[in-house]
């Protein structure tokens, strides 16, 4: 198989920070998205985008990949991990990875190696363990979730409200007839951030919408919905869309972060209207030269 630059992938240098990271990912996600995107090979990208941002935006993971790039590998050399084309018995607790996490060979051999690794010892486990990473979406409206284990495809039903680390128990799936714990994770989401329960969206605003109030569409996981913004609004102002988080005992809340924006001045037109605001306004800053213009 293929090693994988996942620096390269997010346009990062490899000592980039978390922030770095994470700015990355969300412009390329938005970028690629499936649902809006009109890009040649958007899902294709999106996929590749999204499996880059599991490893780099988690701590363990990037240091496991560090240590396997830091040993020479570039984008586009062969890689063969350790027992690759081996016995069963080697593959034996791929936990959580392949089958429908969309994520690719490379990404299941090293991290799920990985995790198999860690779970062999001298004494064996009171149940086998595996990992499933699924859609904010699915975990919100709950549904059905396909995991491959030890050669096997299961199909797990979601409950509505799952949290990330919280585990679904199969009885009797595991390796010899243990049961098989499966630890639930998310994968990013290029609209919705999540703190705890509460689901955080950034929407933009046009001046006049944030200065004189109106209404406003939001996503949110249950669906867009109208959202009241109150005249006087500005830039980092939050409103709460009450119960629209994840679901529990509370529910979660939906916060909907504002950024007011000046759309450019396509035309004499609109450059006449922006004139005019700033003559209403006593702003004196507008100079001359587009005072006069046109």
């Amino acid at each position: 198989m293929e090693f994988k630059d996942y620096y390269s992938v997010l346009g990062v240098e490899s000592g980039a920070d978390e922030k770095a990271i994470k700015a990355a990912y969300r412009r390329l996600a938005r970028k690629y998205h499936p649902d809006v995107s009109k890009e040649p090979n958007a899902e294709e990208n999106f996929k590749s985008v999204s499996e880059a941002y599991e490893v780099l935006g988690n701590a363990e993971r990037r240091a496991q990949y560090d240590r396997l790039r830091a040993s020479g590998y570039r984008p586009g050399d062969s890689y063969q991990p350790p027992n690759w084309g081996g016995s069963g018995a080697a593959h034996d607790g791929f936990e959580g990875f392949g089958g429908d996490s969309g994520f690719s060979d490379f990404f299941e051999s090293l991290f799920g190696r990985a995790r198999a690794g860690q779970a062999r010892g001298p004494r064996a486990p009171a149940e086998s363990r595996a990992r499933l990473d699924i859609d904010l979406e699915t975990a919100f409206a709950g549904g059905q979730a396909r995991v491959d284990v030890g050669g096997r495809t299961l199909d797990i039903r979601i409950p509505a409200g799952i949290a990330p680390g919280q585990n679904i128990r199969l009885k009797g799936q595991g390796s010899g007839g243990r049961d098989l714990l499966i630890e639930i994770g998310y994968r990013p989401n290029p609209v919705f951030e999540l703190d705890g329960r509460d689901v955080i969206v950034r929407r933009s605003v046009s001046p006049w919408l944030a200065a004189l109030g109106g209404t406003l569409d939001v996503p949110t996981l249950g669906g867009s919905v109208s959202l009241n913004v109150p005249a006087g609004s500005g830039s980092g102002k939050r409103l709460r869309l009450r119960g629209r988080g994840m679901p529990g005992t509370p529910a979660g809340d939906q916060f909907v972060e504002l950024e007011v924006q000046a759309p450019a001045a396509a035309n004499e037109a609109q450059r006449r209207a922006y004139r005019a605001l700033a003559a209403a306004f006593g702003d004196s800053s507008v100079s001359d030269a587009a005072a006069g213009a046109g």
